[in-house]
Protein backbone atom coordinates (compact mmCIF):
# COMPACT_ATOMS: atom_id res chain seq x y z
CA UNK A 1 0.00 0.00 0.00
CA UNK A 2 1.36 3.44 -0.64
CA UNK A 3 -0.18 6.76 0.52
CA UNK A 4 -0.98 8.61 -2.67
CA UNK A 5 -2.82 11.80 -0.55
CA UNK A 6 1.22 12.60 0.44
CA UNK A 7 1.29 14.23 -2.88
CA UNK A 8 -1.94 16.45 -2.84
CA UNK A 9 -0.50 18.76 -0.48
CA UNK A 10 -3.32 18.29 2.58
CA UNK A 11 -2.46 17.93 5.76
CA UNK A 12 -3.75 15.07 7.91
CA UNK A 13 -5.52 15.69 10.99
CA UNK A 14 -5.95 12.03 12.10
CA UNK A 15 -6.09 8.33 10.11
CA UNK A 16 -10.12 9.62 8.90
CA UNK A 17 -9.59 13.11 7.89
CA UNK A 18 -7.54 14.56 5.62
CA UNK A 19 -7.56 18.98 4.70
CA UNK A 20 -6.48 21.12 2.18
CA UNK A 21 -5.70 24.84 2.80
CA UNK A 22 -9.30 26.13 1.59
CA UNK A 23 -11.53 28.58 3.49
CA UNK A 24 -15.05 27.56 4.00
CA UNK A 25 -14.70 23.51 2.30
CA UNK A 26 -18.52 23.21 3.15
CA UNK A 27 -19.14 26.78 0.84
CA UNK A 28 -16.90 25.59 -1.80
CA UNK A 29 -19.41 22.93 -2.19
CA UNK A 30 -22.38 24.69 -2.61
CA UNK A 31 -20.82 27.11 -5.49
CA UNK A 32 -18.67 24.58 -7.24
CA UNK A 33 -17.27 21.12 -7.96
CA UNK A 34 -14.91 19.71 -5.35
CA UNK A 35 -12.60 16.28 -5.02
CA UNK A 36 -12.29 14.69 -1.89
CA UNK A 37 -9.81 11.85 -0.60
CA UNK A 38 -11.87 9.47 1.09
CA UNK A 39 -9.72 8.18 3.23
CA UNK A 40 -12.70 7.21 5.78
CA UNK A 41 -13.62 4.65 3.17
CA UNK A 42 -12.43 1.23 2.94
CA UNK A 43 -13.31 -1.88 0.40
CA UNK A 44 -13.32 -5.24 1.46
CA UNK A 45 -13.36 -8.00 -1.81
CA UNK A 46 -15.14 -11.07 -1.68
CA UNK A 47 -14.08 -13.28 -4.46
CA UNK A 48 -14.51 -16.77 -5.75
CA UNK A 49 -16.80 -19.53 -6.96
CA UNK A 50 -19.11 -19.61 -4.39
CA UNK A 51 -18.95 -15.30 -3.70
CA UNK A 52 -22.19 -14.76 -4.79
CA UNK A 53 -24.23 -17.71 -2.95
CA UNK A 54 -22.08 -16.79 -0.06
CA UNK A 55 -23.12 -12.81 0.42
CA UNK A 56 -26.27 -14.18 -0.49
CA UNK A 57 -26.26 -16.03 3.46
CA UNK A 58 -24.79 -13.04 4.87
CA UNK A 59 -25.89 -9.59 3.64
CA UNK A 60 -29.23 -7.68 3.78
CA UNK A 61 -29.34 -7.39 0.22
CA UNK A 62 -30.65 -9.52 -3.03
CA UNK A 63 -27.51 -10.48 -4.52
CA UNK A 64 -28.28 -11.53 -7.76
CA UNK A 65 -29.85 -8.36 -8.40
CA UNK A 66 -26.20 -6.78 -8.08
CA UNK A 67 -25.48 -6.70 -11.88
CA UNK A 68 -25.73 -4.50 -14.91
CA UNK A 69 -24.10 -2.03 -12.40
CA UNK A 70 -26.62 -1.90 -9.59
CA UNK A 71 -24.88 -1.24 -6.65
CA UNK A 72 -27.09 -1.00 -3.61
CA UNK A 73 -26.68 -0.70 0.14
CA UNK A 74 -26.19 -3.87 2.33
CA UNK A 75 -25.84 -4.71 5.58
CA UNK A 76 -24.37 -7.59 7.92
CA UNK A 77 -26.13 -8.25 10.78
CA UNK A 78 -25.68 -10.32 14.24
CA UNK A 79 -28.26 -13.26 15.46
CA UNK A 80 -29.71 -10.77 17.20
CA UNK A 81 -30.28 -8.65 14.22
CA UNK A 82 -27.65 -5.59 15.17
CA UNK A 83 -25.78 -4.46 12.76
CA UNK A 84 -22.06 -4.95 12.36
CA UNK A 85 -21.43 -3.13 9.55
CA UNK A 86 -23.32 -0.94 6.75
CA UNK A 87 -21.78 -1.31 3.01
CA UNK A 88 -22.18 -0.57 -0.44
CA UNK A 89 -21.74 -3.47 -2.57
CA UNK A 90 -20.95 -3.81 -6.30
CA UNK A 91 -19.87 -6.63 -8.99
CA UNK A 92 -16.87 -6.25 -10.15
CA UNK A 93 -15.88 -9.19 -12.00
CA UNK A 94 -17.83 -12.67 -12.74
CA UNK A 95 -17.34 -13.92 -9.08
CA UNK A 96 -16.05 -10.42 -7.34
CA UNK A 97 -17.47 -7.78 -5.54
CA UNK A 98 -16.42 -4.79 -3.49
CA UNK A 99 -17.81 -4.39 0.13
CA UNK A 100 -17.33 -0.78 0.34
CA UNK A 101 -18.06 0.70 3.86
CA UNK A 102 -16.37 2.85 7.16
CA UNK A 103 -12.73 1.63 7.12
CA UNK A 104 -12.55 1.20 10.98
CA UNK A 105 -14.73 -2.35 9.89
CA UNK A 106 -13.02 -4.08 7.11
CA UNK A 107 -11.24 -6.32 9.60
CA UNK A 108 -13.90 -6.72 12.20
CA UNK A 109 -16.41 -7.18 9.01
CA UNK A 110 -13.81 -10.02 7.55
CA UNK A 111 -13.10 -11.27 11.23
CA UNK A 112 -16.91 -12.20 11.71
CA UNK A 113 -17.37 -13.60 7.82
CA UNK A 114 -14.49 -15.80 8.19
CA UNK A 115 -16.86 -18.04 10.61
CA UNK A 116 -18.92 -18.72 7.66
CA UNK A 117 -16.37 -18.58 4.42
CA UNK A 118 -15.00 -21.79 5.47
CA UNK A 119 -18.02 -23.54 4.08
CA UNK A 120 -17.62 -22.02 0.30
CA UNK A 121 -14.85 -21.09 -2.17
CA UNK A 122 -14.55 -17.68 -1.10
CA UNK A 123 -11.12 -15.63 -0.16
CA UNK A 124 -11.86 -11.95 1.39
CA UNK A 125 -9.43 -9.03 0.67
CA UNK A 126 -8.93 -5.93 2.20
CA UNK A 127 -8.20 -3.82 -0.98
CA UNK A 128 -5.64 -1.37 0.82
CA UNK A 129 -4.15 -0.51 -3.04
CA UNK A 130 -7.46 0.98 -4.11
CA UNK A 131 -7.84 4.59 -3.83
CA UNK A 132 -11.17 6.83 -3.45
CA UNK A 133 -12.09 9.76 -4.77
CA UNK A 134 -15.24 11.94 -4.15
CA UNK A 135 -16.24 13.79 -6.96
CA UNK A 136 -19.01 16.31 -6.02
CA UNK A 137 -20.96 19.20 -7.81
CA UNK A 138 -24.12 20.20 -10.31
CA UNK A 139 -21.24 19.45 -13.01
CA UNK A 140 -19.41 16.14 -11.31
CA UNK A 141 -21.07 14.17 -13.86
CA UNK A 142 -20.02 16.85 -16.67
CA UNK A 143 -16.39 16.59 -15.68
CA UNK A 144 -16.30 13.12 -15.51
CA UNK A 145 -17.32 12.62 -18.59
CA UNK A 146 -15.31 15.25 -20.22
CA UNK A 147 -12.19 14.28 -18.17
CA UNK A 148 -12.37 10.56 -18.07
CA UNK A 149 -14.53 9.39 -20.74
CA UNK A 150 -17.01 7.76 -18.53
CA UNK A 151 -20.75 8.36 -18.92
CA UNK A 152 -22.05 9.23 -15.27
CA UNK A 153 -24.21 6.03 -13.64
CA UNK A 154 -27.67 6.34 -12.11
CA UNK A 155 -28.25 6.82 -7.98
CA UNK A 156 -26.57 3.33 -6.62
CA UNK A 157 -25.48 2.13 -10.39
CA UNK A 158 -21.92 2.27 -11.07
CA UNK A 159 -19.89 2.06 -14.57
CA UNK A 160 -16.37 0.53 -14.83
CA UNK A 161 -13.84 2.02 -17.61
CA UNK A 162 -10.52 0.44 -17.49
CA UNK A 163 -9.40 0.10 -13.83
CA UNK A 164 -11.77 2.74 -12.57
CA UNK A 165 -15.42 2.59 -10.95
CA UNK A 166 -17.44 5.00 -10.76
CA UNK A 167 -20.82 4.57 -8.55
CA UNK A 168 -22.78 7.71 -7.76
CA UNK A 169 -24.26 8.45 -4.58
CA UNK A 170 -27.00 10.37 -3.28
CA UNK A 171 -27.16 14.10 -1.97
CA UNK A 172 -28.08 17.68 -2.29
CA UNK A 173 -25.43 17.99 -5.23
CA UNK A 174 -24.61 15.39 -7.71
CA UNK A 175 -22.07 13.08 -6.29
CA UNK A 176 -19.47 10.51 -7.73
CA UNK A 177 -17.15 7.91 -5.76
CA UNK A 178 -14.20 6.68 -8.25
CA UNK A 179 -12.09 3.56 -7.08
CA UNK A 180 -9.08 3.43 -8.95
CA UNK A 181 -5.77 1.70 -8.14
CA UNK A 182 -3.19 3.66 -6.39
CA UNK A 183 -1.07 4.10 -9.40
CA UNK A 184 -4.01 5.93 -11.37
CA UNK A 185 -4.63 7.63 -8.16
CA UNK A 186 -2.53 11.01 -9.11
CA UNK A 187 -2.80 11.23 -12.61
CA UNK A 188 -6.54 10.95 -12.20
CA UNK A 189 -6.73 13.93 -9.54
CA UNK A 190 -4.65 16.01 -11.83
CA UNK A 191 -6.70 16.17 -14.45
CA UNK A 192 -10.21 16.17 -12.64
CA UNK A 193 -8.81 19.14 -10.37
CA UNK A 194 -8.06 20.82 -13.22
CA UNK A 195 -11.77 22.31 -13.07
CA UNK A 196 -12.61 20.46 -9.66
CA UNK A 197 -11.41 22.47 -6.28
CA UNK A 198 -9.89 20.08 -3.54
CA UNK A 199 -11.67 20.25 -0.27
CA UNK A 200 -11.30 17.68 2.73
CA UNK A 201 -13.55 14.71 2.93
CA UNK A 202 -15.26 16.18 5.90
CA UNK A 203 -17.13 17.46 2.85
CA UNK A 204 -18.28 14.58 1.62
CA UNK A 205 -19.02 13.22 4.99
CA UNK A 206 -21.47 16.40 5.63
CA UNK A 207 -23.41 15.15 1.99
CA UNK A 208 -24.06 11.97 3.64
CA UNK A 209 -25.78 13.51 6.50
CA UNK A 210 -27.61 15.68 4.39
CA UNK A 211 -28.63 12.93 2.82
CA UNK A 212 -29.38 10.83 5.71
CA UNK A 213 -26.82 8.46 5.08
CA UNK A 214 -25.43 6.95 8.14
CA UNK A 215 -22.00 4.85 8.29
CA UNK A 216 -21.56 2.37 11.52
CA UNK A 217 -17.97 2.55 12.23
CA UNK A 218 -16.10 0.23 14.52
CA UNK A 219 -17.36 1.92 17.87
CA UNK A 220 -20.83 1.57 16.81
CA UNK A 221 -21.14 -1.80 15.30
CA UNK A 222 -23.34 -4.06 17.33
CA UNK A 223 -25.78 -1.57 18.61
CA UNK A 224 -28.55 -0.94 15.84
CA UNK A 225 -31.57 -3.19 13.92
CA UNK A 226 -31.03 -1.63 10.39
CA UNK A 227 -34.15 0.21 10.75
CA UNK A 228 -32.71 2.53 13.44
CA UNK A 229 -30.38 3.80 10.51
CA UNK A 230 -33.39 4.04 7.98
CA UNK A 231 -32.00 1.32 5.98
CA UNK A 232 -35.22 0.14 4.93
CA UNK A 233 -36.20 3.40 3.55
CA UNK A 234 -32.64 3.41 1.62
CA UNK A 235 -32.93 -0.32 -0.10
CA UNK A 236 -30.78 -1.54 1.94
CA UNK A 237 -32.56 -4.29 3.32
CA UNK A 238 -34.95 -7.00 0.65
CA UNK A 239 -37.83 -8.67 2.30
CA UNK A 240 -38.07 -10.99 -0.34
CA UNK A 241 -35.06 -12.64 0.12
CA UNK A 242 -34.59 -16.07 1.53
CA UNK A 243 -32.69 -16.19 4.94
CA UNK A 244 -29.34 -14.48 6.49
CA UNK A 245 -27.69 -13.94 9.37
CA UNK A 246 -29.82 -11.95 11.49
CA UNK A 247 -32.84 -11.86 9.23
CA UNK A 248 -35.64 -12.94 11.03
CA UNK A 249 -35.45 -10.06 14.49
CA UNK A 250 -34.93 -7.74 11.11
CA UNK A 251 -37.84 -8.75 9.48
CA UNK A 252 -39.96 -9.30 12.58
CA UNK A 253 -39.05 -5.74 13.77
CA UNK A 254 -40.55 -4.30 10.25
CA UNK A 255 -43.62 -6.80 10.01
CA UNK A 256 -44.55 -5.94 13.56
CA UNK A 257 -43.84 -2.42 13.34
CA UNK A 258 -41.25 -2.69 16.44
CA UNK A 259 -39.03 0.02 15.55
CA UNK A 260 -38.26 1.92 18.66
CA UNK A 261 -35.59 4.16 17.54
CA UNK A 262 -35.28 5.84 14.12
CA UNK A 263 -32.05 8.11 12.51
CA UNK A 264 -32.96 12.01 12.38
CA UNK A 265 -31.08 14.93 11.19
CA UNK A 266 -30.76 17.82 12.83
CA UNK A 267 -28.33 20.92 12.96
CA UNK A 268 -27.49 22.40 16.17
CA UNK A 269 -27.15 26.39 17.21
CA UNK A 270 -23.50 26.28 17.42
CA UNK A 271 -20.20 25.45 15.72
CA UNK A 272 -18.91 23.06 18.18
CA UNK A 273 -18.63 19.41 16.58
CA UNK A 274 -20.33 16.86 19.24
CA UNK A 275 -18.34 13.01 19.76
CA UNK A 276 -20.14 10.30 18.32
CA UNK A 277 -22.11 8.74 20.65
CA UNK A 278 -23.16 12.20 22.57
CA UNK A 279 -26.26 12.11 24.19
CA UNK A 280 -29.28 14.05 22.56
CA UNK A 281 -31.04 15.33 25.71
CA UNK A 282 -34.94 17.01 26.77
CA UNK A 283 -35.65 19.81 28.68
CA UNK A 284 -35.16 17.96 31.77
CA UNK A 285 -31.56 16.56 30.65
CA UNK A 286 -32.93 12.85 30.04
CA UNK A 287 -31.28 10.99 26.89
CA UNK A 288 -33.26 10.77 23.83
CA UNK A 289 -30.74 9.20 21.61
CA UNK A 290 -26.95 10.09 20.53
CA UNK A 291 -25.10 11.40 18.25
CA UNK A 292 -23.93 8.92 15.00
CA UNK A 293 -22.14 11.35 12.79
CA UNK A 294 -21.66 15.46 12.88
CA UNK A 295 -20.00 18.12 10.75
CA UNK A 296 -19.67 21.74 10.19
CA UNK A 297 -21.62 22.94 7.07
CA UNK A 298 -21.62 25.78 4.65
CA UNK A 299 -22.83 28.40 7.36
CA UNK A 300 -20.67 27.21 10.20
CA UNK A 301 -23.49 25.37 12.00
CA UNK A 302 -22.99 21.76 13.50
CA UNK A 303 -25.32 19.18 11.21
CA UNK A 304 -25.92 15.91 12.80
CA UNK A 305 -27.53 12.31 12.23
CA UNK A 306 -28.76 11.05 15.61
CA UNK A 307 -30.66 7.84 16.66
CA UNK A 308 -34.01 9.21 18.41
CA UNK A 309 -36.68 7.74 20.46
CA UNK A 310 -39.90 7.34 18.25
CA UNK A 311 -41.28 8.57 21.52
CA UNK A 312 -42.37 12.03 21.92
CA UNK A 313 -39.78 14.27 24.06
CA UNK A 314 -39.50 17.21 26.29
CA UNK A 315 -38.75 19.83 24.16
CA UNK A 316 -36.49 21.68 23.99
CA UNK A 317 -33.58 19.58 23.02
CA UNK A 318 -29.79 19.97 22.88
CA UNK A 319 -26.57 18.33 22.46
CA UNK A 320 -23.43 19.01 24.34
CA UNK A 321 -25.80 22.93 25.84
CA UNK A 322 -26.40 23.38 22.37
CA UNK A 323 -30.43 23.75 20.98
CA UNK A 324 -31.10 21.03 18.80
CA UNK A 325 -33.26 21.70 15.48
CA UNK A 326 -34.85 18.63 13.46
CA UNK A 327 -33.89 18.84 10.10
CA UNK A 328 -36.25 17.24 7.52
CA UNK A 329 -34.59 14.20 5.70
CA UNK A 330 -34.79 13.41 1.70
CA UNK A 331 -36.57 10.53 1.50
CA UNK A 332 -39.87 9.06 3.14
CA UNK A 333 -40.25 6.68 6.30
CA UNK A 334 -41.35 4.00 4.37
CA UNK A 335 -40.12 0.52 2.57
CA UNK A 336 -38.45 0.95 -0.35
CA UNK A 337 -37.20 -2.46 -1.88
CA UNK A 338 -33.94 -2.65 -3.56
CA UNK A 339 -36.17 -5.06 -6.12
CA UNK A 340 -37.80 -1.61 -7.24
CA UNK A 341 -34.77 0.07 -7.82
CA UNK A 342 -32.94 -3.18 -9.87
CA UNK A 343 -34.27 -1.48 -13.18
CA UNK A 344 -31.57 -2.32 -16.17
CA UNK A 345 -32.19 1.18 -17.91
CA UNK A 346 -29.94 2.66 -15.37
Amino acid sequence: MTDWTHHLGATRIDERTLTFDTPTPARQALDTTTLSPLIHLGILEVAGADAERFLQGQASAQIDLVRDGFAPLTCFCSPKGRMLANAQVARVGDERFWLILDASLTSSLKQHLDKFAVFYKVEMTHRDDIAMIGLTGADAPALLEARLDIEPPGLWYGRAKDDIQVLRHPGPRPRLLLCLPDSLAIPTWEKLSLQAKPVGNAVWRLHDIQAGLAWLDVSQQDTYLPQMLNWEALGGISFKKGCYTGQEVVARAHFRGQVKKRLVRAQLEGDVIPAKGTSVEDANGKSRGEVLTAELDAYGQVEILAVMTTRDSDTPLSVAGQRFKTLKLPYPIERLDPETLAEPSQ
